[in-house]
Order: C-alpha cells, then structure tokens, then sequence
C-alpha cells in the first residue's frame, strides 16, 4: 500500500486529512498531514517532512502539495525521489478521495488517478433545477429527470 502525505499552508493538510478519515476511517496512519506554518523557515519544515514521511512505513509514498511555487511544493519537491516518491500539486478533496480509494495499485497508476479525481472534481454546477434548463438543440435524451 502507498503512503500519502499532505504538505500544505496551515490548517489546509490537517483539514484536508480529517476529512478523509471522515470518509475512510480505515488505515490513518498511511495518511499524514504537515501543515507549514507562516515564517517556518524551509529548513525546518524540510525536516519535519522527512520525518513524518519516515513514520509511514511504506515503500512508496505520493506527496500532495497545496500551490506549485509555494513553500509546501519547494519543500516536497527536496523529499521526493520520482521513483518511491512522486508529488502532485494542487491538491483538493476529490484528488485526496480518489487517490485514498486506489492506494493498493502501483505509485504511477495512483498519480493518475489522483491527477484524474482532482480534475473531475472541479465543475460549474448550473444554478437551476435540471428539468428548468434549456435543452440544446442536439440532445438526443429528452428525458425530464438528471441521472
């Protein structure tokens, strides 16, 4: 099973965590949370992330990072190795549901899925009820419900 950590500005990875466990109660110790504070120098927050990452115990581990450029990704991208380790930035709620539901598969597979949950995760929902919106001139289903 692959470890996951969540490195982002704080309270966001705790945040971020307990909902998963709220979701996933099972295996809470192969998901970590580090929450950088503000004014923690890089160093620091470095080593603390390797020993969370040690506390683990698993082989490999997927780091997910708040914002590309941001303190949590500069220091993910110190620990990470790209073969037992990979990072993926921009984390959210779906990519963290989707990536805890496939964390048996292979570290690859897993940065797909996660890549995947996060990106589907984000769309516009229409503010009226579905049998109020127009219907598009190619809709082929004229159904009256959404399944």
């Amino acid at each position: 099973m692959n470890g996951i950590l969540i490195i982002a500005h704080a309270p966001l990875a705790s945040a971020l965590r307990q909902c998963v466990l709220h979701v996933f109660p099972d295996n809470p110790d192969s998901l970590a949370a580090l929450d950088v504070q503000p004014n923690m120098p890089p160093e620091e927050t470095l080593a603390q992330a390797r020993i969370i990452y040690g506390q683990l115990g698993t082989s490999h581990v997927l780091v997910l990072a708040d914002v590309f450029g941001a303190t949590p990704c500069n220091v993910a991208q110190k620990l990470v190795d790209g073969v037992h380790s990979k990072l993926i930035t921009g984390v959210n709620l779906p990519m963290l549901l989707r990536t805890v539901s496939y964390r048996h598969e292979t570290l690859d597979a897993l940065v797909s899925r996660a890549v995947t949950g996060g990106t589907q995760g984000v769309m516009q929902v229409a503010i009226t009820a579905p049998q109020n919106q127009i219907r598009r001139p190619n809709d082929q289903e004229q159904h009256e419900h959404q399944q």
